[in-house]
């Protein structure tokens, strides 16, 4: 292997369980807000079409962040383009809403590095099959 190949791989390994584990930690956060609380996120004209609370509806996010989390720790190239969505769905609810409107921005920032992550498993996938 020689040392591109390894740079790549390293790069790759590192954002799997950036990607993998900040949406495994987030979704559970959904259940205890320790690290913010939750539902004052949601779209407020979203909250008032949901047949849930709030908090119980922060709480199916945060089951399918920690689904997409374990998604991307055992199949990045899916699980990435899964968490690139989900990040672009995020930033576009809290655009619309007009509020946390820098939450927004990081995540789209994010959601590009989850597309990298696709990219850039996509490529390291070719060379491991090559071998």
């Amino acid at each position: 292997m020689d040392i591109i190949e390894k740079k790549l791989k390293d790069i790759q390994t590192f954002m799997k369980l950036t990607y993998g584990i900040v949406p495994v930690v987030a979704g559970a956060d959904k259940f205890t807000n320790l690290l913010t609380q939750w539902p004052e996120y949601l779209n407020p004209t979203l909250a008032n079409l949901l047949p849930v609370s709030s908090n119980a509806f922060m709480m199916i996010v945060g089951v399918i962040e920690i689904v997409a989390g374990i998604l991307v720790l055992m199949k990045p190239k899916q699980g990435a383009m899964v968490v690139c969505a989900w990040l672009v769905l995020i930033a576009l609810t809290l655009l619309a809403s007009g509020r946390f409107l820098d939450v927004a921005v990081r995540d789209l920032v994010m959601a590009g590095g989850a597309f990298v992550l696709v990219v850039l498993s996509e490529i390291v996938g070719k060379l491991d099959s090559k071998k």
